[in-house]
């Protein structure tokens, strides 16, 4: 097995008669009572595609379950998925992370199909070549950091073995082919889709 290794304020006129503080405080306000009930609704509608697309079932039963386990996912940890601070942030993030889930897929079925080209090739002994292979990832949200570690995970050939908070990981791989890829456009992807601020 191988191992590879200063800002300036400028005070408005309003200021000074406390209007123009009211108006933005209560603007605020109003703004932070939104952000969390938006917060939740994409992440079930998040969480529903996802279960949708890897069930493959659409009849009421399933549907009906669906709803109620991303219903209850969401009631606990629905801030967790998308903590912006801005309302325009809230939909962007949504859009990565709604456009992460189809390419993780292609990569799970890409990675299938290697996998398969290995267990049934002739040679199959001499072109399996376990790996361990250590790298230090640029992610620093625990979030990102979980997404990646189990996305390698799903991906068919490549474990994660050990993850740090400070991002170092230890991933075996079944082949080189399999780990050349890590850790480049999957971090790049989970990056954009939870770290990238607006």
């Amino acid at each position: 097995m191988k191992e590879h290794s200063v800002e300036t304020k400028t005070r408005h006129p309003a200021d000074a008669s406390g209007n123009g503080l009211g108006h933005s405080s209560e603007h605020s306000s109003e703004q932070s009572a939104v952000r969390p009930v938006l917060s939740r609704i994409l992440t079930f509608i998040a969480l529903l595609c996802l279960w949708v697309i890897l069930s493959g079932k659409f009849d009421g039963f399933h549907v009906g379950l669906g709803l109620i386990s991303c219903a209850i996912v969401t009631a606990f940890s629905g801030d967790l998925l998308f903590p912006q601070s801005n309302t325009g942030g809230l939909f962007r993030r949504f859009i990565h992370v709604i456009q992460y889930i189809p390419w993780l897929l292609y990569q799970v079925v890409v990675a299938n199909l290697h996998v398969l080209y290995l267990v049934f090739h002739p040679r199959m002994m001499e072109l399996i070549d376990p790996q361990i292979i250590r790298f230090d990832s640029t992610l620093k949200k625990e979030l990102s950091l979980v997404t990646f570690a189990n996305s390698i995970t799903l991906t068919p050939g490549t474990i994660t073995m050990y993850v740090s908070v400070n991002g170092a990981f230890q991933v075996h791989a079944i082949d080189q082919k399999s780990g050349e890829p890590l850790p480049g456009e999957m971090e790049k992807r989970i990056a954009k889709a939870f770290e990238d601020e607006p």
